[in-house]
C-alpha cells in the first residue's frame, strides 16, 4: 500500500507543478502582450482564467481518476486472479501514455476552448476591448504550453512507475508463482518518443518565442503581415531542421537497438555462432561489447553441454555393445556409415548429427532382451525370434522416458524403424518405400553392411565385397535403392582410392 501512495503522491505532484507552471506561462503570454485596457477588463480576464483553471482541474481529476482505477482496485481492494494482476501490469505500462492524453485533453478542452470561448463572448459582448487576433495568440500559445507539459509529464510518469511494476511482479511470483511480462509487446516505439520528444523540444520554445514578438511588434505598431514577412521564412525553415534533425538522431539511436534486437532474435533460435557487429562509437559500443561477451560464454558452455551429450551416447552405445563381444563397436560402425550416407545425401549439419546419434542408439532395444536370447550361439527358435524382433519399439519406448522429451524426439524414428524393409516386409510396423522415415532407411542400409561383415559365433563374417553385392541386390526390396547405391559408390570410391594409393 505504502508503494501505491507513494506513487500517487508523486503524480499529483508532479501534475501539480506542470500545471502550475502551464498556467504561469499562458498568463505570462497574456501579460506580456500590450493590453491597454481597464482595471475591470484585467478583473474579466482574471475572472475568465479562474472559470478556465476550475474546468481544466475538475475535467482532468476525472481523467486521472478513470486512469487510475484499475490499478487502485488492485492495490486499495483485491488482486483477484493471475489475470487481473497482468492485466493492471500491462495498464500500469500505458501511464505515460495515458499521462499524454490526460495533459492535452483538459488542457485543450478545460482551459484553452473555455478561456477562448469566453473572451471572444466578452469581447462581442463589449466587456472586453482587446483584438480577437489577441485570442488566437494566446490560444496557439497554449497549445504549445500544454505539449510541451505533456512531454514532461510522460517522462516523470515513466519514472514514476516502476516502483508499481517491482510491486506488481513481486506479488505475482508470491501469490500465482507466474512472471508477469508484457511478452515483448511494444508499448510506445523508441523512435516515435524520440522523433516526437525532440522535435517538440527545438520547435515549441522557437514558436512560443514568435508568438510573443508578434505582441511586441504590435506594441511598435507593425501589422502582423510585416512581422511574420519576416518571421515566416525563419520558423519554416527552423521547423524543418528540428523535424529532419529529430528524425535523424531517432535513426541514430534506433540502429544499435535493432541490430542487437535481430542478433538476440537468432540467439532465441539456437544461432549463438555469430556475434554482433561492433559499429557504433558511442555507449553502444560497450553494449555490444556486453553482448558479445555474453554470448562467447553460452558459446563455450554450448560446447560443452554438446561433448557431454555426445560422449553420453557414445558411452551409451559403448555399454550396450559390450555385452556381446562379437558385437564389439558395432553402434560405433553404424553411425561412422550412416554418416557417410547421409554426407553423400547432402543433409544439413543438424540432420547429421542427428543421423549419428539416432545411429549409435538403434539397438538400445536390446537391453530389454535377455542374455540367453540375444547371446545364444546357436540360431534361435521362433518365439526367440519374435522377442529380438521386438527391440526397435522397446528401443523408442525406453528412449521416450528420457527427458526433455522433445529432446529426443528426432532419434525415435531411426531406432524403431531401422528394421522396416523397403518392401514393406519388415518389422515392427511392416512400413514400405518412403513410409519409412528417413533415419530409418540410412540405418537399415548401414546396420545390415556392418553385421553383414561382422563375425557371430555361429557363423563368420562376409567379405566386404560379397556384402556388396548383397546390397546391390537387395535394392528397392530389403533397402531404399537410392541410400543404398550411395553406401555402394562411397565403398567403390575407397577402394579405388587404395588400389590408386
Amino acid at each position: 500500500m505504502t508503494v501505491y501512495r507513494t506513487f500517487i503522491s508523486r503524480l499529483l505532484l508532479n501534475y501539480a507543478a506542470g500545471s502550475l507552471l502551464a498556467v504561469v506561462a499562458i498568463a505570462s503570454l497574456i501579460t506580456a502582450a500590450p493590453l491597454n485596457i481597464s482595471p475591470s477588463e484585467y478583473a474579466w480576464l482574471i475572472g475568465i482564467l479562474s472559470i478556465s483553471i476550475c474546468c481544466m482541474l475538475g475535467l482532468e481529476w476525472f481523467v486521472f481518476a478513470r486512469q487510475m482505477k484499475p490499478i487502485h482496485s488492485v492495490f486499495m481492494e483485491e488482486i483477484g486472479s493471475y489475470q487481473t494482476l497482468q492485466n493492471v501490469y500491462i495498464r500500469t505500462h500505458r501511464l505515460p501514455s495515458l499521462a499524454v492524453k490526460r495533459i492535452l485533453g483538459p488542457h485543450l478542452f478545460g482551459l484553452v476552448v473555455p478561456g477562448a470561448g469566453l473572451t471572444l463572448w466578452l469581447i462581442q459582448s463589449g466587456h472586453l476591448s482587446i483584438p480577437p487576433y489577441y485570442v488566437l495568440l494566446a490560444t496557439l500559445g497554449g497549445i504549445l504550453v500544454s505539449g510541451m507539459h505533456a512531454l514532461v509529464e510522460y517522462y516523470l510518469t515513466s519514472y514514476a512507475i516502476r516502483p508499481v511494476l517491482e510491486e506488481l511482479i513481486a506479488w505475482s511470483r508470491k501469490m500465482f508463482g507466474k512472471e508477469l511480462s508484457l511478452h515483448g509487446r511494444v508499448i510506445v516505439p523508441v523512435s516515435r518518443k524520440l522523433k516526437w520528444s525532440f522535435a517538440l523540444m527545438s520547435m515549441a520554445p522557437l514558436l512560443l518565442y514568435s508568438l510573443s514578438m508578434q505582441f511586441r511588434f504590435e506594441e511598435l505598431g507593425h501589422g502582423a503581415y510585416a512581422y511574420w514577412q519576416w518571421a515566416g521564412y525563419i520558423l519554416a525553415v527552423s521547423i524543418v531542421f528540428a523535424i529532419i534533425g529529430s528524425r535523424l538522431l531517432a535513426r541514430e539511436i534506433m540502429l544499435p537497438i535493432q541490430h542487437l534486437y535481430e542478433r538476440m532474435a537468432e540467439v532465441k533460435t539456437g544461432s549463438i555462432r555469430t556475434g554482433a557487429s561492433d559499429l557504433f562509437s558511442d555507449e553502444f559500443s560497450r553494449l555490444v561489447t556486453g553482448f558479445n561477451h555474453m554470448l562467447r560464454g553460452l558459446q563455450t558452455q554450448a560446447s560443452r553441454n554438446s561433448q557431454l551429450v555426445d560422449s553420453y551416447f557414445g558411452t551409451l552405445a559403448a555399454a550396450l555393445d559390450a555385452r556381446d563381444p562379437y558385437t564389439a563397436g558395432h553402434s560405433l560402425r553404424v553411425a561412422e556409415y550412416a554418416v557417410k550416407i547421409g554426407e553423400m545425401a547432402r543433409l544439413s549439419e543438424e540432420r547429421l548429427d542427428e543421423l549419428r546419434k539416432s545411429a549409435l542408439l538403434h539397438d538400445i532395444g536390446k537391453i530389454g532382451i535377455r542374455d540367453a536370447v540375444l547371446l545364444k550361439e546357436g540360431r534361435l527358435t521362433e518365439e526367440e525370434w519374435e522377442q529380438v524382433k521386438q527391440h526397435p519399439a522397446l528401443g523408442e519406448a525406453i528412449l521416450k522416458q528420457v527427458e526433455p522429451a522433445d529432446a529426443m524426439a528426432p532419434y525415435l524414428p531411426g531406432v524403431r524403424s531401422h528394421h522396416e524393409r523397403y518392401d514393406g516386409g519388415g518389422y515392427p510396423d511392416g512400413l514400405s518405400g518412403e513410409e519409412i522415415p528417413l533415419f530409418g532407411r540410412i540405418i537399415a542400409v548401414a546396420d545390415a553392411f556392418d553385421a553383414m561383415t561382422s563375425d557371430r559365433p555361429y557363423r563368420k563374417g562376409l567379405e566386404r565385397d560379397q556384402a556388396i553385392e548383397i546390397l546391390e541386390q537387395g535394392r528397392g526390396t530389403q533397402w531404399d535403392p537410392y541410400f543404398a547405391e550411395l553406401f555402394v559408390q562411397y565403398y567403390r570410391r575407397g577402394n579405388q582410392s587404395k588400389e590408386s594409393g
